[in-house]
Protein backbone atom coordinates (compact mmCIF):
# COMPACT_ATOMS: atom_id res chain seq x y z
CA UNK A 1 0.00 0.00 0.00
CA UNK A 2 1.13 3.54 -0.68
CA UNK A 3 1.76 5.59 2.22
CA UNK A 4 0.92 9.69 1.75
CA UNK A 5 2.80 11.29 4.54
CA UNK A 6 0.08 13.92 5.49
CA UNK A 7 2.21 16.03 8.55
CA UNK A 8 3.28 19.26 6.45
CA UNK A 9 -0.42 21.00 5.96
CA UNK A 10 -1.04 24.16 7.37
CA UNK A 11 -4.17 23.65 9.34
CA UNK A 12 -2.11 21.50 11.76
CA UNK A 13 -1.07 24.37 14.35
CA UNK A 14 2.39 23.42 14.66
CA UNK A 15 2.90 23.88 11.25
CA UNK A 16 0.74 27.12 10.76
CA UNK A 17 3.25 28.21 12.82
CA UNK A 18 6.01 27.99 11.36
CA UNK A 19 5.11 29.19 8.12
CA UNK A 20 4.51 32.38 9.70
CA UNK A 21 8.01 32.29 11.38
CA UNK A 22 9.10 31.29 8.17
CA UNK A 23 11.14 28.05 10.37
CA UNK A 24 12.66 25.96 7.35
CA UNK A 25 14.16 23.81 10.11
CA UNK A 26 11.05 22.45 11.02
CA UNK A 27 9.75 21.85 8.28
CA UNK A 28 12.65 19.53 6.97
CA UNK A 29 12.57 17.41 10.17
CA UNK A 30 8.91 16.80 9.03
CA UNK A 31 9.40 16.15 5.93
CA UNK A 32 13.09 13.71 7.28
CA UNK A 33 10.87 12.20 9.52
CA UNK A 34 8.03 11.26 7.90
CA UNK A 35 10.61 9.44 4.87
CA UNK A 36 12.85 7.68 7.64
CA UNK A 37 9.14 6.17 9.22
CA UNK A 38 7.98 4.72 5.57
CA UNK A 39 6.09 7.58 3.56
CA UNK A 40 6.00 6.93 -0.35
CA UNK A 41 4.91 10.37 -1.00
CA UNK A 42 5.08 13.61 1.38
CA UNK A 43 2.45 15.91 1.24
CA UNK A 44 2.49 19.62 1.00
CA UNK A 45 -1.02 21.86 1.76
CA UNK A 46 -0.60 25.07 2.61
CA UNK A 47 -3.47 25.61 4.28
CA UNK A 48 -3.17 29.73 4.53
CA UNK A 49 -5.43 32.51 3.25
CA UNK A 50 -5.47 32.13 -0.78
CA UNK A 51 -4.00 35.35 -1.39
CA UNK A 52 -0.53 33.65 -0.24
CA UNK A 53 -1.36 30.03 -1.07
CA UNK A 54 1.30 29.77 -4.12
CA UNK A 55 3.77 31.58 -2.32
CA UNK A 56 4.14 29.06 0.74
CA UNK A 57 3.51 26.27 -1.16
CA UNK A 58 6.70 26.90 -3.16
CA UNK A 59 8.28 27.72 -0.23
CA UNK A 60 7.11 24.44 1.05
CA UNK A 61 8.17 22.62 -2.18
CA UNK A 62 11.80 24.15 -1.77
CA UNK A 63 12.44 22.78 1.67
CA UNK A 64 10.99 19.56 1.30
CA UNK A 65 12.59 18.37 -2.07
CA UNK A 66 16.04 19.75 -0.70
CA UNK A 67 15.62 17.76 2.52
CA UNK A 68 14.30 14.32 1.19
CA UNK A 69 14.13 12.33 -2.21
CA UNK A 70 10.57 11.47 -2.27
CA UNK A 71 8.15 12.52 -4.38
CA UNK A 72 5.21 15.15 -3.68
CA UNK A 73 1.74 14.81 -3.27
CA UNK A 74 0.77 18.94 -3.83
CA UNK A 75 -2.35 19.19 -1.68
CA UNK A 76 -4.89 22.11 -2.72
CA UNK A 77 -8.77 22.61 -3.01
CA UNK A 78 -7.56 25.50 -5.61
CA UNK A 79 -6.39 24.16 -8.95
CA UNK A 80 -4.56 27.05 -10.40
CA UNK A 81 -2.30 27.00 -7.13
CA UNK A 82 -1.43 23.74 -8.12
CA UNK A 83 -1.13 24.77 -11.37
CA UNK A 84 1.00 27.74 -10.03
CA UNK A 85 3.40 25.33 -8.16
CA UNK A 86 3.73 22.14 -10.10
CA UNK A 87 6.77 23.23 -12.38
CA UNK A 88 8.54 23.85 -8.89
CA UNK A 89 8.73 19.78 -8.64
CA UNK A 90 11.94 18.13 -9.60
CA UNK A 91 10.07 14.81 -10.24
CA UNK A 92 6.33 13.27 -11.13
CA UNK A 93 4.28 12.68 -7.90
CA UNK A 94 0.15 13.18 -6.62
CA UNK A 95 -1.84 16.03 -7.62
CA UNK A 96 -4.81 16.18 -4.35
CA UNK A 97 -7.12 16.78 -5.86
CA UNK A 98 -10.05 16.48 -8.67
CA UNK A 99 -13.55 16.62 -8.76
CA UNK A 100 -16.61 17.18 -10.37
CA UNK A 101 -16.88 20.52 -8.42
CA UNK A 102 -16.55 23.63 -10.84
CA UNK A 103 -13.68 23.68 -13.44
CA UNK A 104 -11.27 21.44 -11.23
CA UNK A 105 -10.86 18.38 -13.57
CA UNK A 106 -10.63 20.93 -16.87
CA UNK A 107 -7.70 22.50 -14.87
CA UNK A 108 -5.63 19.78 -13.26
CA UNK A 109 -5.79 17.46 -16.19
CA UNK A 110 -4.58 19.30 -18.75
CA UNK A 111 -1.20 19.24 -16.27
CA UNK A 112 -0.77 15.55 -16.12
CA UNK A 113 -0.85 14.67 -19.97
CA UNK A 114 1.79 12.92 -21.53
CA UNK A 115 3.42 13.19 -17.90
CA UNK A 116 3.69 10.11 -15.20
CA UNK A 117 1.52 12.29 -12.42
CA UNK A 118 -0.95 10.80 -10.70
CA UNK A 119 -4.43 12.28 -9.47
CA UNK A 120 -6.29 12.05 -6.52
CA UNK A 121 -9.88 11.76 -7.42
CA UNK A 122 -12.57 13.15 -4.95
CA UNK A 123 -16.32 11.65 -5.05
CA UNK A 124 -17.93 14.89 -4.70
CA UNK A 125 -19.66 17.99 -6.86
CA UNK A 126 -21.06 21.30 -6.55
CA UNK A 127 -23.81 19.53 -4.60
CA UNK A 128 -21.08 18.14 -2.13
CA UNK A 129 -20.40 14.99 -0.76
CA UNK A 130 -22.61 12.40 -1.51
CA UNK A 131 -25.21 10.53 1.76
CA UNK A 132 -25.31 7.47 -1.24
CA UNK A 133 -23.03 4.83 -2.62
CA UNK A 134 -24.69 4.86 -5.92
CA UNK A 135 -23.98 8.92 -6.27
CA UNK A 136 -19.91 8.31 -5.57
CA UNK A 137 -19.56 5.81 -8.09
CA UNK A 138 -21.72 7.89 -10.63
CA UNK A 139 -18.66 10.71 -9.92
CA UNK A 140 -16.32 8.34 -9.88
CA UNK A 141 -17.01 6.93 -13.54
CA UNK A 142 -17.01 11.36 -15.01
CA UNK A 143 -14.06 11.67 -13.14
CA UNK A 144 -12.54 8.68 -14.99
CA UNK A 145 -14.01 9.54 -18.36
CA UNK A 146 -12.57 13.24 -18.41
CA UNK A 147 -9.37 11.81 -17.69
CA UNK A 148 -9.38 9.52 -20.56
CA UNK A 149 -10.46 12.40 -22.96
CA UNK A 150 -6.79 13.82 -21.55
CA UNK A 151 -4.95 10.13 -21.85
CA UNK A 152 -4.84 9.88 -18.69
CA UNK A 153 -5.02 6.03 -17.50
CA UNK A 154 -6.95 4.99 -14.51
CA UNK A 155 -4.12 3.16 -12.85
CA UNK A 156 -3.09 6.80 -12.32
CA UNK A 157 -6.05 7.86 -10.48
CA UNK A 158 -6.64 7.26 -6.97
CA UNK A 159 -10.35 7.75 -5.92
CA UNK A 160 -11.03 8.84 -2.65
CA UNK A 161 -14.76 7.66 -1.56
CA UNK A 162 -14.53 10.42 0.86
CA UNK A 163 -15.25 8.58 3.97
CA UNK A 164 -17.39 10.75 6.55
CA UNK A 165 -16.74 10.93 10.42
CA UNK A 166 -18.17 7.73 12.11
CA UNK A 167 -19.77 10.54 14.75
CA UNK A 168 -21.98 11.20 12.10
CA UNK A 169 -22.43 8.67 9.92
CA UNK A 170 -22.92 5.28 11.57
CA UNK A 171 -23.10 3.61 7.76
CA UNK A 172 -19.64 5.41 7.24
CA UNK A 173 -16.96 2.34 6.97
CA UNK A 174 -19.70 0.50 5.18
CA UNK A 175 -20.74 2.88 2.59
CA UNK A 176 -16.34 3.36 1.82
CA UNK A 177 -16.15 -0.65 1.36
CA UNK A 178 -19.13 -0.76 -0.80
CA UNK A 179 -17.94 2.08 -2.94
CA UNK A 180 -14.52 0.88 -2.98
CA UNK A 181 -15.62 -2.52 -4.08
CA UNK A 182 -17.99 -1.21 -6.79
CA UNK A 183 -15.15 1.35 -8.55
CA UNK A 184 -12.60 -1.59 -8.75
CA UNK A 185 -15.42 -3.73 -10.52
CA UNK A 186 -15.65 -0.54 -12.75
CA UNK A 187 -12.16 -0.48 -13.03
CA UNK A 188 -9.49 -2.72 -12.15
CA UNK A 189 -6.73 -0.57 -12.38
CA UNK A 190 -8.10 2.34 -10.16
CA UNK A 191 -6.43 3.30 -7.03
CA UNK A 192 -8.42 3.74 -3.89
CA UNK A 193 -7.40 5.91 -0.62
CA UNK A 194 -8.57 7.62 2.01
CA UNK A 195 -7.84 10.42 4.28
CA UNK A 196 -7.81 7.93 7.03
CA UNK A 197 -8.17 9.80 10.14
CA UNK A 198 -11.37 11.51 8.73
CA UNK A 199 -13.23 8.57 9.85
CA UNK A 200 -12.22 9.32 14.24
CA UNK A 201 -13.12 13.01 14.25
CA UNK A 202 -15.57 13.36 17.05
CA UNK A 203 -14.70 9.91 18.30
CA UNK A 204 -13.21 8.54 21.57
CA UNK A 205 -9.85 6.97 21.18
CA UNK A 206 -9.35 8.15 17.43
CA UNK A 207 -5.62 6.90 17.28
CA UNK A 208 -7.46 2.84 17.86
CA UNK A 209 -10.36 4.11 15.73
CA UNK A 210 -7.71 4.99 12.97
CA UNK A 211 -6.38 1.72 13.19
CA UNK A 212 -9.14 -0.04 12.89
CA UNK A 213 -10.34 1.27 9.79
CA UNK A 214 -6.62 0.73 8.43
CA UNK A 215 -6.65 -2.48 9.02
CA UNK A 216 -10.22 -3.44 7.73
CA UNK A 217 -10.00 -0.95 4.26
CA UNK A 218 -6.60 -2.24 3.45
CA UNK A 219 -8.30 -5.92 4.17
CA UNK A 220 -10.83 -4.54 1.52
CA UNK A 221 -8.63 -3.53 -1.00
CA UNK A 222 -7.69 0.26 -0.14
CA UNK A 223 -4.54 1.15 -2.07
CA UNK A 224 -3.21 4.58 -0.69
CA UNK A 225 -3.74 6.58 2.30
CA UNK A 226 -3.04 10.42 3.47
CA UNK A 227 -1.81 9.16 6.82
CA UNK A 228 1.19 9.76 10.04
CA UNK A 229 3.94 7.58 9.13
CA UNK A 230 5.01 9.28 12.28
CA UNK A 231 2.68 7.42 14.60
CA UNK A 232 4.10 3.82 15.70
CA UNK A 233 0.80 1.96 16.70
CA UNK A 234 -0.77 3.23 13.04
CA UNK A 235 2.47 2.02 11.54
CA UNK A 236 2.68 -0.94 12.86
CA UNK A 237 -1.18 -1.94 12.53
CA UNK A 238 -0.15 -1.02 8.37
CA UNK A 239 2.97 -4.10 8.47
CA UNK A 240 1.33 -6.28 10.66
CA UNK A 241 -1.66 -5.77 8.00
CA UNK A 242 0.32 -6.34 5.00
CA UNK A 243 1.52 -9.55 6.97
CA UNK A 244 -1.40 -10.68 7.65
CA UNK A 245 -2.14 -10.66 4.13
CA UNK A 246 0.60 -12.16 2.79
CA UNK A 247 2.02 -9.03 0.99
CA UNK A 248 5.02 -9.37 3.15
CA UNK A 249 7.36 -12.57 1.90
CA UNK A 250 8.47 -13.84 5.67
CA UNK A 251 7.32 -10.93 7.34
CA UNK A 252 10.81 -9.31 6.73
CA UNK A 253 9.31 -5.89 6.55
CA UNK A 254 7.18 -6.20 9.52
CA UNK A 255 10.60 -7.82 11.74
CA UNK A 256 12.53 -4.79 10.19
CA UNK A 257 10.34 -1.81 10.93
CA UNK A 258 10.13 -3.70 14.81
CA UNK A 259 14.21 -4.44 15.17
CA UNK A 260 14.69 -0.41 14.26
CA UNK A 261 12.08 0.72 16.66
CA UNK A 262 9.62 2.35 13.56
CA UNK A 263 6.87 0.97 15.59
Amino acid sequence: MIIIGEKINGTIAKVGKAIVEKDEEYIRELAVRQAKAGADYIDVCAGTSPEIEVEVLKWLIKIVQNAVDKPLCIDSPNPNSIAAVIGETNKPGILNSVSLEGNKCEVIYPLLQNTKWQVIGLTCDDNGIPSNVQTRIDIARQIVEKADKYGISPDRIHIDPLVIALATDNSSLINFVNTMQEIKKMHPDLKVTSGLSNISFGMPMRRRVNQSFLSIAMFMGMDSAIMDPCDKKIMATYYITQALLGKDKFCRNLSVAYRRGSI
